[in-house]
């Protein structure tokens, strides 16, 4: 019987080891696993290279993760924003590597690793800094950047619903980069607000296969929030 249940966020991030690269879901504060992200700081793994839209906010999350020292790189989209002052601090200081990517960019670099592309021509950051060291060709007039996918080792989701075989659903803004996170990772570990029989999930309503899912944790909703 197929059953990807596990009892708790802890047991969930076991198979997480040093060095490996972590895609981790949300937007902002919405759509991030932050219970499984908390958990990887309880574990102790280090060297980790994270890839996220988002690079942390305040002292929770993805920032304590970072301030604690367990994050080599971050890959995202907006350094900054509200709040992001471990991320800052510590790059000023020399003692994290960040690699800015458009989001489309981004969006795309994970999609290509879910779908098997190694690598794709986009006219975004063309003729900009981002560019710089990047293979570039012209398609119909406009100089293109050489892109290549951005694969997982593995990838810390939160969805809405999911059945014990792993199919996920997602609510509303809450869906953002996490199904393009689940596919491109070899390991897929879901933190969800909801668990549902076998069977009573709408096949239509259903975003992420179960096929790109190893570990589910339900986190229900309403949990206090890791602030």
């Amino acid at each position: 019987m197929i059953d990807k249940i596990v009892a708790s966020a802890r047991e969930a991030v076991e198979p997480v080891a040093d060095g490996m690269t972590v895609l981790i879901g949300g937007f902002g504060q919405v759509g991030t696993p932050n219970h499984l992200i908390e958990a990887l700081c309880e574990k102790g793994v280090r060297d980790l290279v994270v890839v996220s839209n988002n690079a942390g906010t305040g002292t929770h999350g993805l920032a304590r993760l970072m301030a604690e020292g367990r994050v080599r790189k971050v890959i995202c989209s907006y350094p900054r924003s509200r709040g992001s002052v471990v991320l800052e601090e510590l790059y000023r200081e020399g003692r994290i590597e960040l690699e800015i990517v458009p989001q489309g960019t981004l969006a795309e670099r994970l999609r290509a690793a879910g779908a098997g592309i190694p690598a794709f021509y986009t006219p975004t950051a063309a003729g900009t800094l981002l560019a710089e060291g990047k293979e570039t060709r012209i398609f119909g007039g406009r100089a293109c950047v050489l892109e290549h996918a951005l694969p997982g080792d593995v990838a810390l989701i939160e969805a809405w619903e999911a059945d014990r075989w792993g199919n996920l659903t997602f609510r509303k803004s809450g869906r953002n980069f996490n199904p393009v996170m689940a596919m491109a990772a070899r390991l897929t570990i879901a933190q969800v607000h909801h668990v549902v029989p076998l069977g009573t999930l709408d096949p239509e309503r259903i975003v992420t296969p179960g096929v790109f899912v190893d570990r589910v944790v339900h986190i229900p909703y309403g949990s206090p929030r890791l602030t």
